[in-house]
Order: structure tokens, then sequence, then C-alpha cells
């Protein structure tokens, strides 16, 4: 049996049916709502509202639940690794072995970009942000990949998403290596995915580098972490280029500028900058009494999520993470991390946080490690587009075999002037 929704106003009354998913909210179907009603509904930052079906990621916020392709997080984190993930989230089921090795192997033998890319690099100021140079870079892939441009044809679209996600750690490591004034190190297909990436950042022509496997599980585990997070900004966005026909690389160019925001991809740099800032553990207690201040613009940046009402699962995983590599590296004293695990301590005890749900999210503890790497901030966002270029893939594939996708076309709430007559210059 069908439900329904009956909306009354005006004195008339809409049936509205609603949509019943597997696991989560119900959906009220307003899609006839203008046609029969000629009304719109109204609901910015659409937190209200689906603009899509999609059965690849889930989230349950009240109770910190994320789930890729019906798997929790913390079991794909423990006992999976990126390349893994990748292939759930864009065929819907995990590898079997020999899946998995082709997988690997297409993957791996699509990581080097056309050498006349290079040239675009060159183009840009060396203190370019890399984020700058990678929308850049990555909207212009559809000049030199003219085979895998046309979405309405299935391997087309396949060869792109492999296309991306092969070599977006390659063009976010020369953008790395370009701000530094370093020469471009190639991809290294006898290395896994991680360690190719963390190898194209770090190595270069004058000396050997070895990837410690400890910091390379840790790179995966970020990956795997941010691969997919539902229909947020940048999905949205890379969704909303899609329905207009765009080409795929186009629509992820789209997807990685929407990312750039402190918001959104930019929230570890902005946390790491927050920490800075604070400086000492003394000055901890200022920080808090200005955070808990609604007139103060201060906030304190890694706590909280604007879906999560509970733990970040991929917080708690993420810390596990941050613990390994830092015990690795020997980082212990650090004024920084000192600043990090006090203002955790307190998260966790103080009763305005708990009250309020502010727990340490995942961008509390990403940057933390980043960091302890050695990467500047400037590369925090980029490695996050690394990450999640396979989820917008997935969920650009999705929206493309929809049959019921349309072009997006919001509407608006209207409050400029009203109609009114145009008076000659001189008449004013």
């Amino acid at each position: 049996m069908i439900k329904t929704a009956t909306l009354s106003f005006n004195g008339k009354s809409i049936e509205l049916p609603m949509l019943q998913p597997t696991v989560g909210p119900e959906v009220i179907d307003i899609r006839k709502l203008y046609a029969e009603g000629d009304v719109f509904t109204y609901d910015p930052g659409f937190t209200s509202t689906a603009a899509c079906d999609s059965a690849i990621t889930y989230i349950d916020g009240d109770k910190g639940e994320l789930q890729y392709r019906g798997y929790p997080i913390e079991q794909l984190a423990e006992q999976s690794h990126f390349l893994e993930v990748c292939y759930l989230l864009l065929y819907g089921e995990l590898p079997n072995a020999a899946q998995m090795q082709d997988f690997e192997h297409r993957v791996t033998n699509h990581t080097m970009v056309h050498e006349q890319m290079h040239y675009f690099f060159r183009g840009f100021r060396r203190d370019s942000h890399p984020m700058a140079t990678m929308v850049g870079v990555v909207g212009a892939m559809s000049a030199f990949y003219h085979d895998s441009t046309d979405i309405s044809d299935p391997w087309q679209r396949e060869v792109a998403a492999i296309r991306m996600i092969a070599k977006l750690p390659t063009i976010a490591a020369m953008a790395y290596k370009y701000s530094m004034g370093q020469p471009f190190v190639y991809p290294k297909n006898s290395l896994d995915y991680a360690s190719n990436f963390l190898h194209m950042c770090f190595a270069v022509p004058c000396a050997d580098y070895v990837v410690d496997p400890i910091l390379s599980k840790a790179m995966d585990r970020i990956m795997m972490l941010h691969a997919d997070h539902e229909q947020n900004a940048s999905t949205s966005t890379v969704r909303l280029a899609g329905s207009s026909g765009a080409n795929p690389f186009a629509c992820v160019a789209a997807g990685i500028a929407c990312l750039w925001g402190p918001a959104h991809g930019g929230a570890n740099q902005a946390c790491l900058e927050m920490l800075r800032e604070i400086g000492t553990v003394e000055n901890i207690p200022e920080a808090i009494r200005r955070a808990k201040d609604k007139n103060d613009p201060f906030r304190l940046m890694g706590f909280g999520h604007r879906v999560y009402k509970n733990f970040d699962p991929r917080a708690k995983v993420m810390k596990e993470s941050a613990d390994e590599v830092l015990d690795l590296l020997g980082i212990h004293d650090n004024e920084t991390l000192k600043v990090a695990k006090e203002l955790e301590r307190i998260a966790l005890e103080d009763t305005y946080f708990v009250e309020k749900k502010l727990y340490p999210n995942v961008d509390f503890y990403s940057g933390i490690i980043l960091e302890a790497m050695g990467f500047p901030t400037s590369m925090f966002t980029p490695i996050f587009a690394v990450s999640r270029t396979v989820g917008w893939i997935s969920q650009w594939k999705e929206m493309i075999g929809d049959p019921t996708q349309k072009i997006g076309r919001p509407r608006q709430l209207y409050i400029g002037q009203t109609a009114r007559d145009y008076v000659a210059v001189n008449d004013r």
C-alpha cells in the first residue's frame, strides 16, 4: 500500500506520495507540487530535500553511522584497502580475487598523464594554491582524452572513471612538486596506490625514497574514509554539473572547485590553522571561552559535523592512525599536537561540548596526520580531492544511469522589485 501525505493550503489539499527507503527517513515526493498547487518549497542548503535516489552511501547522523554499499566504514577501514573500496563504490559489490587483480591492473596502467599536460603546470605561478592548479588541469583532461567523454557510451564512462581514479594522485603530486620547485616524479607501477602517491610527492631524483608501510597504511585509510559521503556539497555539485550532460572531467573539476571551500574540503586545513592560532596549551581556556560566546566570531574548527549528531565514525579510525603515525615519527613534544590533545580531552569531558555533541571529527585528526607526514596545509584539500574522486565518479555514473534524472534547476523565493517601467536616463 502506497502511503501519502496531505498538504493543505489556500483552501485546497494535495495528496503527495511518500517514498520508502531501504533505511532512513521516508521521503515526500513533491515533484507535482508546482503543477498541481502552483507553489514551491523553500529549503536553503537543501537540508531537508532529497535531490536524487542513490544506492551508494548511507549516513545515520544521529547514530554516528557511515556505510559504503551497506558495509560499515569501521569494518572496511580495518579489513579492506582503498582500491577495494573504489571497486565497491563503483560496482556495488566487493570484488573476488580475479576482479580485484584486474581492477588494480587497469588503475595502475592509467597512472601516467599525457606528457603535454606538463606544460599546463608551467603556466601557473609557483606560489599558486595546488587546488587552483588541480581545477585547471583536471578540467583540461577532456582536451587530451577524447575517447572517454561521450557520456552516452557505457564503455567510455568506464574508461573515464578508471582514468580519473588513476590520474588524480599523479596530478595532485605534480601540483605539489611544482609548488615546491622540484621536478615531477613519475608514478611507479610496482607500488600500491597510497605508496605510489607518497612516492610521487616526496621522492627526488638525487636520493632513494622508501615508503614506510605505516605511513602508507595511514594514507590509505585517509583515502578510504574520504572516498564518499552521500550528497555533500561537492558531490551535489558533480551531479548538478553532470545533469547538463557535461563531460566527466568537467564535472570532477567542478567538484574540486566546490571542495576547495573551508567549510567543506578545506576544514582540516582550517582546523590545523586554528590549532596554530591558539598556539600553546595555556591559551586553550581563552579559546574555549570564546568558542562558547555566541557574540564572538571565533569557532573551534574540527569539532562537530553538519550531518553527524554523534561521534563521527571516521574520527575513531583516524585517531588510531594518528597515534600510529605520531609514534612512528617520534612526534610527542610538538606544541600543536599538545594543543590538539588537550582540546580533544576537553571536548570529550566538557558539559558544553557533550550536550551539543561537538565531538572531534575526521578533519581534526586528518590534518594532524598529514602535517606529521610532511605535507603543507595547502596540500590537505588536494589529498581530499584525490580520495573523493571515486565517490564523485560513482555518483556521476549512477546519475547518468538514472532514467528519472533531469537537468538541475532549483527554484527561488523572489524578493526583488516587482515589474516597473523603464525611464530614459535624461528623465531620471
